[in-house]
């Protein structure tokens, strides 16, 4: 039942080249930071990697970018991120743009064992005619666009068919953990980590303060340990904010 690893380059050693990682966090909070790291020094190409954008320039997600490890992405957010919008406009990456409340449900679908869901977000555009530009060539050209999706009418209103999300591998950060797996979440840095914990085929999390099991009330248990199949201690935590807007004290 122990589920403990020694360190993040533990934990990451056996992530193969072009899996399929899902990746909580929202913007740079609630981001895994030290399994990011391990996984930028191992070195592994080629993956794709769902979550709701990909941090920002050489901070979370976007270190992985800028060493070249990233082949695709399925986010909703392309945002603060220039390399990002460079390497997409460039050719050197394919990007499937997902609405995002649809994107957490198409995780929370795919942990949940339902292979696809209906829902009226994107009828009637792009999203449902399937014209979404996912990669261009390096003169600029779309060379692929999203597929078109199946649509029925439910009622009186149209609906989108979706397909559910699964990963080879979740990598989460929770505040608090124990040695069985089990997860607690602080405020906003929940965001999307209970639905990549349980949408995988292996999860591991890293958590701010590593505790014995019993020391965890299980009403405030966020995701069971049955999801988690390994749990790391984290350290050096740089939380870094995306944009920091202060004003003049009175």
């Amino acid at each position: 039942m122990n589920k403990v690893l020694a360190s993040a380059e533990q934990a990451v050693e056996k992530i193969a080249d072009g899996a399929v990682i899902l990746a909580g966090g929202f913007g740079l909070c609630g981001n895994p930071e030290n399994l990011i790291r391990a996984l930028r020094a191992k070195g592994t190409k080629n993956l794709t990697i769902v979550s709701n954008n990909c941090g920002v320039d050489n901070k979370g997600l976007g270190i992985l970018l800028a060493n070249g490890q990233v082949k695709k992405m399925i986010s909703s957010y392309v945002g603060e991120n220039k390399n990002f919008e460079k390497q997409f406009l460039g050719g050197q990456l394919e990007v499937e743009l997902v609405p995002q409340g649809t994107l957490a449900e198409r995780l929370r679908a795919g942990g949940a064992g339902i292979a696809a869901f209906y829902t009226p977000t994107g009828y009637g555009t792009w999203v449902a005619e399937g014209k979404i530009p996912m990669k261009y060539d390096n003169a600029g050209n779309v060379v692929a666009t999203s597929p078109k999706k199946e649509t029925r009418k439910f009622g009186d209103r149209f609906y989108v068919l979706e397909e559910a999300i699964r990963g080879d591998v979740a990598l989460v950060k929770a505040y608090r953990g124990d040695s069985y797996g089990n997860l607690v979440y602080r405020k906003t840095a929940r965001n999307f980590n209970p639905l990549m914990a349980a949408a995988a085929t292996i999860t591991i999390a890293e958590v701010e303060e590593l505790v014995e099991p019993g020391q965890i009330d299980p009403d405030m248990v966020h995701t069971p340990g049955v999801f988690v199949d390994y749990i790391i201690a984290g350290r050096e935590y740089e939380k870094p904010i995306e944009q920091r807007t202060v004003r003049a004290r009175n």
